[in-house]
């Protein structure tokens, strides 16, 4: 499996998005045991980042669903998970009769990141993301909260997601050099608008993390390759899936970005991590570019 870096970890070039186990826009969920198989199926085939959240749950009273099914899968794997990376995110809050609202104050957050380390059964999170902003909040009051709990110990890095440039440049004059590890945008061939986000990721030494890399769990992702037939096509060639060429090309596009489909089958991220050695050319890669309005260069 081909690696990369976030600050200072090292991960597989494609991690597992575990929220379609737990929340998709389809309301289709595995049973649990398919569920626990899939993340297993994720971690044989050498994935070794799984990305989840503390809102990904059927209802909002299931809060941590997400959280809870990643924690048993990796404690009944019966590999070594010492060089795993699993990353949570909290910001969202979710309340009775599905109210959905934004809290970075650094009383919710605390509040959220004590839940999650309860529901990942961890003594600290590895890396932990600021979900969505808090339009209420000062942005770089939101970061000089999570910089506390960082220096608390409960989170050993932080990322942020869907950020803008100008809210990933707060981000680190608050947090310092080397403070910010990893921004979480959306960015698939249907929803491309992040790219300037990854090139600055690029330009700073910090890892982009698209979400939705196939295009979103409403049938996005499985219709890809009729959407963007420049995808099926190059898939055709080397034998593989549309699917293993938009993440094959997404990786292609820059050494900063670590791709996170997400997978509610063992099939489909056992699929999803062979991407990570598939080699297109630059012809391949430049014409996928051209089919979804990139200009590479």
């Amino acid at each position: 499996m081909q690696q990369r870096t976030i600050g200072p970890y090292t991960v597989s070039a494609i991690g597992l998005g575990a929220m379609p186990m737990s929340m998709n826009n389809d309301k289709v969920y595995p049973e649990h045991d398919e569920a626990i198989a899939t993340v297993h199926a994720a971690l044989d085939a050498g994935v070794t980042l799984i990305d989840t959240a503390d809102i990904y749950a059927p209802s909002w009273d299931q809060m941590g669903h997400n959280e809870r099914i990643v924690a048993e899968a990796v404690r009944t794997w019966g590999g070594d998970t010492d060089g795993l990376l699993i990353t949570t995110k909290g910001g969202i809050t979710r309340s009775e009769g599905e109210q959905w609202g934004r809290d970075g104050s650094l009383e919710y957050l605390r509040s959220a990141v004590e839940k999650s380390l309860r529901e990942l059964q961890v003594e600290a999170i590895d890396l932990y993301q600021y979900h969505r902003p808090d339009r209420w909040l000062v942005y770089g009051e939101v970061m000089e909260n999570l910089a506390t709990l960082k220096r608390e110990g409960k989170i050993r890095e932080i990322g942020i997601s869907n950020a803008s440039v100008e809210e990933i440049e707060i981000a680190q004059q608050v947090l310092g050099e080397g403070g910010l590890v990893s921004v979480q945008n959306e960015f698939s061939p249907r929803h491309p608008g992040s790219y300037d986000e990854l090139r600055y990721c690029e330009q700073h030494g910090i890892a982009f993390l698209p979400w939705s890399p196939l295009g979103g769990t409403g049938g996005g992702g499985r219709s890809v390759g009729d959407r963007f037939s420049v995808f099926r096509e190059v898939g055709d060639a080397h034998g593989v899936s549309p699917q293993q060429a938009v993440l094959a090309w997404e990786l292609a596009l820059s050494d900063a970005l670590v791709a996170i489909p997400g997978a509610r089958r063992p099939a489909s991220i056992t699929d999803s991590a062979a991407a990570a050695d598939l080699t297109l050319t630059a012809d391949e890669v430049e014409r996928c570019s051209r089919a979804v309005g990139i200009e590479v260069g």
